[in-house]
């Protein structure tokens, strides 16, 4: 059962759209999924913050028009803090931007922090960056500073895809 928490810094904007968006491109491409030996039901898929700041906010008013203007719900989010039970239990845990890999320190063990930054190691990683599933590495448009929601929706969407079809590649390949 695939598992994944999208996080950012407040979780309010960024990480709830991956998290509304990923729920979507595994119902739409429920054929995908068959052929791969899943389905929707198989996949977990939430979102956190590295930060206390916004804890208990429903998503940003401008990200969450913009989902709903393509037909995502994203009522019922309330925005919550990673923690050490969700670096245990998630498959990927994927984050928005460099900050916030530096800032998941704060969240996880020394020890799962120094694992997942380590330039040197052959294990899979569970952490990577968003961007990192696209032919365009680098950090998810932050809608907070810059108000451009739709590049922020377009690196979602991206990332997003990029994502699901490593998940379907690898099941297809167990």
């Amino acid at each position: 059962m695939p598992s994944v928490i999208f996080v950012c810094h407040g979780n309010i904007c960024r990480s709830p759209m991956a998290e509304f968006v990923m729920k979507k491109l595994v119902k739409d491409r429920e054929e995908d999924l068959r052929r791969a030996g899943l389905t929707s039901d198989d996949f977990e898929i939430a979102s956190a913050a590295t930060s206390t700041e916004e804890i208990g906010n429903p998503v940003y008013p401008p990200a969450r028009r913009l989902l709903n203007s393509k037909g995502i719900d994203c009522s019922g989010h309330a925005a919550r803090q990673m923690t050490q039970r969700d670096y245990d239990y998630y498959d990927y845990i994927i984050l928005m931007d460099h900050n916030n890999l530096r800032n998941l320190r704060w969240n996880i063990s020394a020890a799962d922090y120094a694992r997942e930054t380590c330039r040197d190691t052959q294990e899979r990683k569970k952490v990577s960056l968003m961007m990192d599933w696209t032919n365009r590495p680098g950090d998810v448009a932050d809608p907070w500073y810059t108000g451009n929601f739709e590049a922020t929706w377009r690196d979602v969407n991206e990332g997003c895809d990029g994502l699901l079809d490593f998940i379907l590649s690898s099941a297809r390949d167990r």
